[in-house]
């Protein structure tokens, strides 16, 4: 069984540290990368694919070193996120480039299969500097799937797509995971990897927040703090009505409205309307505060 060893890795750029002591193993099937951006998630991906090396620690992919093993490529795909490819080409001349690189006995053949699992043929004979962001995504993947490797990975992937195109890449590497091969993705938006991974490993600061299944993940962020800035017809006497409820902790009356810090998402948007009703007050507003990725992974950090 293929796997990816993470022991003690840490990467640090200067006195910039870009990775943290990170452990972790990553099997098959699809496995996600969340946090947001400058979380380490790039650096994290390029030491596996063994373009960088690690500062501390130790890497294996198949039980070999990443570093300075081009054979390793026979086994794995690597989708960078920045565009890696020669726009003066065709998507079919890039795709069937990859194929000789690789020494596949019949590249054509082999770039075709490729391209059309992407759904790129209608494009392979256009120039890739014609191509719109999506595509050139699809057309590196197509690149990086050519040579049918057991591991893929792939940075922020779904940049520039469509809908229709984000949920055929989700269903195609899903459908890859499946067939018994590690697929690692990085991303920013919880949706993504929610909807195609497994495994969630989520990294901030450089480090490892939280790994486990996108439920059990989910749950973390669901059932976290949660600030809400509440304006009423009376907030004075709101805030005194809401001190004491079960789901609130806290509450600050400000000249922009009441600021309650609640434990409990769902039991406090469900309780505020009964509270206000009974005390014959109307809410205007009811928003929370704090929703941005940053704080729901800093969250997640501190757990």
């Amino acid at each position: 069984m293929t796997t990816i060893e993470l022991r003690g890795v840490s990467h640090w750029y200067g006195n910039v540290v870009a990775v943290n002591d990170i452990s972790l193993t990553i099997g098959p099937g699809v496995t996600g990368l969340l946090g947001p951006n400058g979380a380490g998630k790039t650096t994290i991906l390029h030491m596996i694919a063994g373009f960088l090396l690690p500062s501390r620690g130790e890497i294996t992919v198949a039980g070999r070193s990443s570093w300075r093993n081009p054979d390793m490529f026979r086994q794995v795909g690597v989708v960078p996120e920045r565009d890696s490819v020669y726009a003066f080409l065709t998507g079919a001349e890039f795709v069937t480039a990859t194929a000789k690189l690789h020494g596949l006995p019949n590249p054509a053949a082999a770039a075709r299969r490729a391209i059309s699992l992407l759904e790129m043929g209608d494009a392979e004979d256009r120039k890739i500097s014609t191509y719109s962001k999506g595509m050139r995504q699809r057309i590196k993947v197509a690149a990086a799937l050519v040579h049918d490797p057991e591991v893929v990975l792939l940075d922020e992937p779904f940049n520039g797509m469509d809908p229709r195109q984000r949920l055929h890449m989700m269903d195609l590497l899903h459908a890859h995971g499946e067939q018994g091969r590690v697929i690692v993705f990085s991303s920013h938006i919880l949706e993504e990897v929610e909807r195609l991974s497994g495994i969630i490993q989520v990294i901030v600061g450089g480090r490892l927040a939280a790994s486990g299944d996108f439920r059990a993940i989910r749950r973390l962020m669901t059932n976290r703090p949660h600030v809400f800035l509440v304006r009423s017809s009376d907030d004075r006497t709101l805030g005194a009505a809401l001190i004491g409820r079960p789901a609130v902790s806290a509450v600050e009356l400000t000249a922009h409205g009441l600021q309650v810090r609640a434990s409990d998402y769902g039991t406090f948007t469900r309780e505020i309307a009964g509270v206000s009703r009974d005390h014959g007050i109307r809410l205007t507003q009811v928003q929370p505060s704090d929703e941005s990725l940053e704080s729901v992974f800093t969250y997640l950090l501190a757990s």
